[in-house]
């Protein structure tokens, strides 16, 4: 480990004062009770026996952890179970079949629904036409598809049939779509035509087709759904096979649930690879089912009248858990929506609420900003009274747009869990829980009960309440990743730290700090340090700071080479009625000067529309940090608004 973040708390974060939950939130909530963290404390790991008490399974389990071998934890041992049975068949089973699966919203004025009959109907014809393509039990299909309802349904089918899925973001390259074809040794694939985005229709077969082409290895069947129609002209060769006529060549067939043991992987995802070379995160089908129902029932407080969006893709791990996996385990009804968040207008995502009553939303922070920079008077447009809890995912929130989503968007009745997960955790680990706990603005809140996060310093021994450290996990937890695939060497290396003892403690890679109450706040990876007149500053610091601002929305911090020293430069987009002017800027470089330190004020203030944002919300810093530097920008790819990089360019060269 190196010397630290190098952020300084108190000035980066400030004090907020805790709000507890509404008790009409806690009266009606899944886990109301105080004693839960206690309670999993002093029986880990059986502790972990309600979430699986959540599933169905086809055998009992012998153990619920099998630690022989760290750090290759193996959770519900012996226990087989099918994710396809425990996210369909068992609520049509118990008389749901008529109720809402999923919500699909699609471009202006077009919407699906799935009920659970439905959904039942759509999953066993495909897992029946991906047997008779010749996918088996463990054969990895990738799966290249936007945001449409038959990504879950290929999703549910693979796990039907115990075929591992591979989902790649559609918003990926041909190049990126070949490197995880090839390093899953995927044979199979199911893509679409394209995908609408902001009215406009997009080619994603073409990409799918030149990805083939580059592919070393044998790719023996390719399915591609008509998304479009005559609109990209659906015309396909003798070897691919369309998802419409496979449907009705196997209409009303049944597949019988293939039992899978609970260290089985379920499915293989590839980090996102902006930086670095991707690498095949691994789940296992019993432990991450049962964290991903146990937080979607104890955080997220679904049940199955609920109606619960996640605004996040789902060829992100957000998507996967808490689009597809968590909510339909439980029974819920998820939405799925392909559009952007501004289009036609900026009020489309309260349109979206206040159309299908959703109870629980859960969306980034990237997004939340945006909403605060357009203004208040959209979400206004539109009765949002059905909502009863809020929840952000992806990256830290700041205190100021926190309040903004309690107050504009919640009402100031909705408890907000702030939660902090990656894709290697499988499902959420620190956050409050919203019957339990109070809320503290900017902190995501508590370890969950049964993880054991701790902040350490570069020696691994636990931080003093208030200062910062590195975020690390003690315990083992069921959703964890088992490996990355093909590379265990890797895995060790790279996820995991041996302590005194001899135990091992997975490294986050993420910068934190606890106060006396245990509550976490993340402050960002870690690596996200600038070095600075020969001081190291956290770019989370300088950002909270910016944010601090009335009339910011939203920054981004990066350095630029500057001699021997780092020029910090700052990218700023305002909030709605106010102007990117010299009196703004100025303010800037003030605040952060005051709050901050001299040393610490940006060389650069650079005002733009807008931030370079993947699909999933995040911030990519790296074309920011190109861009002050003047290098070549690479893959851009992954970014939803490929545009803004352009007008960012022209306003450094203009300044």
């Amino acid at each position: 480990m190196s010397d630290g973040p190098g952020v300084d708390v108190e000035r980066a974060l400030g004090e907020t004062e805790a709000i507890d939950p509404p008790e009409s939130f806690v009266r009606q909530a899944n886990v109301s009770d105080p004693s839960i963290h206690e309670a999993f404390a002093s029986n880990w790991p059986e502790c972990w026996e309600r979430a699986a008490d959540l599933l169905d399974w086809e055998s009992a389990y012998d153990a619920v952890l099998d630690d022989s071998d760290e750090p290759f934890y193996e959770w519900f041992t012996g226990g087989k179970l099918n994710a396809a049975y425990n996210c369909v068949d068992r609520h049509v089973e118990a008389g749901g079949k008529n109720r809402a699966a999923i919500k699909w919203v699609g471009k202006r004025d077009e919407t699906r629904t799935y009920t659970y009959q439905d959904l039942h109907r759509e999953v066993n014809e495909f897992a029946a036409a991906l047997r008779d393509l010749g996918v088996g039990e463990d054969d990895v299909v990738t799966l290249y598809m936007p945001m449409i309802p038959e990504l879950p349904v290929a999703m549910l089918a693979c796990a039907r049939i115990g075929a591992p899925h591979s989902v790649v973001f559609a918003g990926f390259s041909a190049d990126a779509l070949a490197t995880r074809l090839a390093r899953a040794d995927s044979e199979y694939l199911v893509t679409c035509d394209g995908y609408y985005r902001r009215g406009t229709a997009f080619n994603l077969k073409s990409k799918a087709d030149n990805a083939l082409l580059d592919v070393n290895h044998d790719v023996r069947e390719t399915v591609v759904v008509d998304r479009l129609g005559d609109e990209m002209g659906h015309h396909l060769p003798s070897h691919q096979r369309d998802y419409g006529d496979l449907l009705d060549d196997h209409a009303g067939e049944r597949v019988d649930p293939v039992p899978r043991d609970a260290e089985d992987m379920l499915f293989l995802m590839y980090t996102s690879g902006t930086t670095g070379e991707p690498k095949g995160v691994t789940h296992a089908t019993g432990g991450y089912l049962a964290q991903a129902a146990w937080t979607s029932h104890a955080v997220l407080d679904l049940e199955p009248e609920d109606t619960h969006w996640c605004s996040a893709d789902i060829g992100w791990i957000t998507g996967h858990t808490y689009v597809v996996y968590g909510p339909l385990a439980l029974g819920a009804t998820t939405t799925m929506y392909e559009g952007t968040p501004d289009y036609p207008d900026r009020d489309r995502v309260w349109e979206i609420v206040d159309t299908n009553a959703v109870d629980v939303f859960y969306t980034a922070p990237t997004a939340i900003r945006a909403f605060m920079k357009w203004g208040e008077e959209y979400p206004e447009r539109h009765d949002l009274s059905s909502l009863r809890l809020l929840g952000t995912v992806g990256e830290p929130i700041n205190p100021r747009a926190w309040q903004w989503y309690y107050e504009h968007v919640g009402g100031g009745e909705c408890p907000v869990v702030d939660t902090w997960w990656q894709t290697e955790t499988g499902g959420m680990m620190i956050s409050t829980l919203p019957g339990v706990d109070a809320m503290k603005p900017g902190s995501a809140g508590p370890p969950l009960p049964g993880i054991d996060a701790e902040v350490v310093d570069a020696a691994g021994d636990p931080v003093d309440a208030g200062g910062a450290g590195y975020l690390t996990v003690a315990k083992p937890w069921p959703g964890m990743l088992r490996t990355l695939y093909g590379d265990d060497d890797r895995f060790v290396e790279e996820c995991w730290r041996r302590d005194d003892d001899g135990g091992y403690r997975y490294v986050a890679g993420d910068g934190a700090t606890v106060d006396g109450d245990g509550y976490v706040t993340v402050l960002g990876r870690i690596d996200d340090v600038l070095n600075v007149s020969g001081r190291r500053l956290g770019t989370m610091e300088i950002e909270s700071a910016i944010v601090g601002v009335e009339g910011v929305a939203e920054a981004a911090v990066v350095g630029a080479d500057d001699g021997p020293d780092t020029a910090v430069f700052a990218y700023v987009s305002t909030e709605n009625g106010y102007d990117a002017s010299e009196e703004l800027r100025e303010r800037i470089v003030e605040t952060v000067g005051e709050t901050i330190a001299p040393f610490a004020r940006p060389e650069r203030v650079v005002f733009a529309p807008d931030l370079p944002k993947t699909r999933s919300g995040k911030i990519m810093r790296r074309l920011l940090t190109a861009v002050a530097s003047g290098d070549d920008l690479g893959n851009t790819s992954a970014l939803r608004n490929p545009e803004v990089v352009g007008e960012i360019q022209a306003a450094v060269r203009d300044e």
